[in-house]
């Protein structure tokens, strides 16, 4: 992608510093390399794929950007409190935060149990709380008055929240606490820092689907595909500059979630 004169110029003044979790691969990764075409210095967070996160870094000083690579393991307080201050000592304070990873996988009503439950919370709720919570910290008082030093945090949920199945139940209901955390973030934070929900449909082949499967299951929207990688990107970037926008949020997904199904979508494609 090619960053425009006057965005160029732009950052070249104020430079921007974006926080993308779960960064190294996939929707992440596009969100990653998106920002830094819009000319956002990036911190690209990591758990397991460091080889990858390092290769996005080095895609985004080829745009000419800066880059860090920082790892932590999201279900670990202590170790989500370490990304905001070495993003800062690596970059600069970050005036975005783009709660990207979540971690997903299959239970329903009938085998639901704590541990798995507890674990995507943790993960999926208690990281984004955290970071939220330090960004807001660490954004200036000056941000009360000056709309240009605010932050904004955007949290990637899912268009199934307006389209319910019961599969995937916990992950489900850790996506649901996100969205209401939104809501209340946004309330809680203003006006220092925008809170807002990015919800995309299927986008990405995911576990044993097969690609006919995927394909299958993409067409079965209104508009012919769900989601696609550059739909987020667009997305967030919309929202990341929005500065009248907070404590809603987007569904990006071509229309999935105005088709009810009674399983997810994987189920009934070949998956």
């Amino acid at each position: 992608m090619t960053v425009s004169p006057d965005i160029a110029a732009r950052a070249a003044e104020v430079p921007r510093v974006v926080l993308v979790t779960g960064a190294a691969r996939r929707v992440g990764r596009a969100l990653a390399l998106g920002f830094a075409a819009r000319g956002w210095d990036v911190a690209v967070h990591y758990g397991a794929s460091r080889e990858e996160a390092d290769e996005v870094v080095a895609r985004i000083v080829a745009l000419g950007r800066r880059a860090v690579a920082l790892h932590a393991e999201l279900g670990d307080e202590a170790q989500v409190a370490r990304l905001l201050p070495d993003c800062t000592a690596a970059l600069g304070r970050p005036s975005c935060i783009v709660n990207n990873a979540s971690r997903f996988e299959e239970d329903t009503a009938r085998d639901v149990g704590y541990e798995l439950l507890l674990k995507l919370t943790a993960m999926n709720v208690g990281a984004p709380l955290v970071l939220a919570r330090m960004l807001y910290d660490a954004t200036p008082d000056a941000a009360l008055r000056d709309e240009s030093q605010r932050a904004v945090v955007i949290n990637v949920l899912d268009q199934k929240l307006y389209n319910m199945n019961p599969d995937y139940l916990s992950y489900t209901l850790s996506k649901a606490a996100l969205q209401t955390a939104t809501v209340a973030l946004a309330q809680a934070l203003a006006p220092k820092v925008r809170v807002v929900g990015l919800a995309p449909g299927l986008t990405m082949q995911s576990g044993d689907q097969t690609l006919d499967g995927f394909e299958a299951a993409h067409r079965m929207t209104p508009l012919g595909r769900a989601s696609r990688p550059e739909d987020i990107v667009a997305a967030a970037l919309y929202l990341a500059d929005a500065a009248g926008v907070t404590g809603t949020t987007l569904v990006v997904d071509g229309g999935q979630h105005l088709v009810p199904l009674p399983r997810d979508v994987m189920f009934l494609t070949g998956a």
